[in-house]
């Protein structure tokens, strides 16, 4: 198969799973151009433009079946916009910080998969101060790394029990959504570039984002995207880590 084919294609894969649980896709994105030699400039900006686009369409289709929670989202946002802004005019090595992230999110799916199996336990009110430094973490954390923050704040909200897990899919893609164009904003006050085959990467994650997320919002049952999420962190997870 042709390179550039199968890199179009494998973006496509990557905007699929990731849409049908309400993330962007960042994390995978730039694994993948990694894999395919693109210049480590573009890879940031390219990896949050195509976020923007992704996690729109899981926006979208979960706040279309009323799954979207605006008190769950707002402490988050007020926390993480501004920290997400700072994160992206912040030019530093992130090996170190994939590494931890690629740390957590193991621990993150192995805590996750086994409360699969354990008795429902009640939700908790969200607790505002809590939220707020936590998406300011998040946010600036994503913005440094070129990241929506999409796979920190899915298992966050699931482990304290804020939400069931497609009113999460539906906060967290409304999350990355503004933290990916908050991040892009800090990127422009430096030196923003973007790939030259941008416009055929935006048409390969716009096609496997409309079906993921479709089928995410509308197919699956809460358990069933619990393990999809699970694999999707794992991988996300082994990415960070490895490459």
């Amino acid at each position: 198969m042709d390179p550039g084919l199968l890199f179009y294609l494998i973006l496509l894969v990557v905007a699929f799973f990731y849409a049908s649980v309400g993330h962007g896709g960042a994390s995978g994105y730039l694994a993948v151009m990694a894999l395919f030699g693109l210049a480590p400039e573009v890879m940031r900006p390219s990896a949050l433009v195509l976020n923007v686009i992704v996690s729109s369409l899981a926006f979208y289709q979960y706040s279309r079946r009323g799954y979207f929670r605006m008190s769950l989202f707002l402490p988050f946002a007020v926390g993480s916009i501004p920290a997400s802004f700072i994160g992206g005019t912040i030019v530093v090595d992130p090996g170190i910080y994939k590494q931890i992230l690629g740390g957590l999110l193991v621990v993150a799916v192995l805590r996750m998969l086994w409360e699969i199996r354990q008795k429902q336990i009640p939700f908790r009110d969200v607790q505002w101060i809590w939220a707020i430094l936590i998406g300011a973490g998040i946010g600036l954390f994503s913005g440094m790394i070129g990241i929506g923050g999409g796979i920190i704040l899915s298992p966050v909200i699931l482990l304290l029990h804020w939400a069931n897990m497609k009113e999460t899919a539906a906060v967290s893609a409304l999350f990355i959504l503004v933290n990916s164009l908050a991040g892009l904003a800090g990127l422009m006050t430096a030196d923003l570039q973007l790939d030259t085959r941008l416009v055929w990467m935006i048409l390969a994650a716009f096609g496997g984002g409309m079906a993921g997320s479709y089928l995410g919002a509308r197919r699956l049952g809460s358990t069933w995207l619990r393990y999809v999420l699970a694999a999707v962190l794992l991988i996300a997870a082994v990415k960070l880590i490895l490459i």
